[in-house]
């Protein structure tokens, strides 16, 4: 008894399957195009709602004080705004500090590479030495002094006239003062900083207007797509919140402890390096490298050897390693469900898109499209291709 195959598929039915397989990617380019063109506008949206999910459970708790929605939400917004003020004020007074200690790094840097420089020579002589015979290195090649001195003459010409234009730059050159070269920064990032200061209205308005800004969409859904979208949406809360207040609350966890380690090993700016190191960790990939570069930089003109360095990398090491395979999975990993390989995947295709924003944002918009795949009818396959 033969097997029984499939017939191939007719003319009538691979015209409409092409036709909706090219429909698809093309949604998809448009989609891609649509998302790099507009990446101001989504990155300042999608940082809105996130801030807004951090800050709903404090509007809850002024809400259950008998205090209104919209007065709430103010009062979150006005604590945000204070707690971002001081964390800028604290920021600036370290880097006033840092600013008045920059001749400590610049020659503790210029050391470093004197010393880097000599041990690379040695490296070379002791190579020169063990592969090239002693018979050939006794061997002397001698120039005619008139050439020997014409080639210096001819050489010496346009290299006394380098030096000497380097030696003018360096006298004209004036240092530039910290308030010049922050203004510089500034100057550069003028449209990123102009859509930022629309954060704040963007989680005022989306605290505020929650309920009303719900109300809607699931009034524009209707019928059956209602309770859809309604599951969907508080699968996207609960999701990107989980996310979101629980890498909060861990890299507030590992600024204070790395502050404190700082600290009791005197690295200097513990303050900003604490807290640098920390959010720094939770970096999907790139965390312990990252975490490891702000109390190296701080601690430059004080260790002179590799001991100090070895002790704070191995701390820095072991908060890294405790929060990822300890806490993350309890604070995060139970609620998000991504598997390794889209993760990877979504940070390369986010960075590609949003450049550095795209690795802090890509992670919670996968796991909102997953959650919204987990609960649309027909999609329940793809939202099983990205969880684990």
């Amino acid at each position: 008894m033969e097997p029984l195959t499939e017939p191939p598929p007719s003319p009538a039915t691979a015209e409409p399957r092409a036709a909706r397989v090219a429909a698809t990617l093309l949604a998809v380019c448009l989609a891609a195009w649509l998302l790099r063109v507009g990446r101001p506008l989504f990155i300042t949206l999608i940082s809105a709602i996130l801030l807004a999910f951090i800050l709903e459970p404090l509007v809850q708790l002024f809400m259950r004080l008998r205090i209104r929605r919209g007065f709430a939400s103010f009062l979150a917004c006005s604590l945000m705004l204070g707690a971002l003020y001081l964390a800028l004020l604290g920021a600036w007074s370290q880097a006033v500090r840092f600013w008045a200690e920059m001749p400590n790094y610049s020659k503790r840097i210029a050391e470093l590479v004197d010393s880097a420089t000599l041990k690379a020579e040695e490296v070379q002589l002791a190579l020169e030495e063990a592969l090239i015979p002693p018979r050939l290195r006794r061997i002397q090649v001698a120039e005619p002094p008139g050439k020997a001195s014409s080639a210096k003459s001819r050489k010496a010409g346009p290299v006394a006239a380098l030096q000497s234009a380097v030696q003018e730059v360096r006298i004209k050159q004036e240092p530039s003062d910290l308030v010049n070269l922050v203004w510089d920064s500034l100057s550069r990032f003028s449209d990123a900083l102009l859509l930022a200061s629309f954060v704040p209205f963007l989680v005022y308005f989306f605290l505020s207007w929650r309920d009303h800004l719900r109300r809607g969409l699931l009034d524009l859904a209707g019928g059956q797509s209602r309770d859809m979208l309604d599951r969907s949406l508080r699968g996207i809360a609960d999701v990107t919140r989980a996310y979101v207040v629980g890498n909060f609350l861990l890299g507030v966890l590992l600024s204070v402890l790395s502050a404190a380690f700082f600290y009791f090993n005197r690295v200097p700016h513990w303050q900003v390096a604490g807290p640098l190191s920390g959010f720094l960790s939770l970096v999907p990939y790139l965390g312990l490298p990252l975490a490891l570069l702000p109390p190296f930089i701080a601690a430059l003109p004080v260790f002179d050897n590799w001991g100090p360095y070895l002790l704070v990398a191995l701390g820095v090491a072991v908060l890294h390693l405790v929060a990822l395979n300890l806490l993350y999975p309890k604070l995060v990993g139970a609620r998000v469900h991504l598997n390794p390989l889209v993760v990877t995947v979504a940070l390369m295709v986010w960075y590609i898109l949003w450049g550095g924003a795209g690795l802090v944002l890509a992670i919670p918009i996968t796991a909102a499209m997953k959650a919204v795949f987990d609960r649309a009818p027909g999609l329940e396959g793809y939202g099983k291709l990205l969880g684990d």
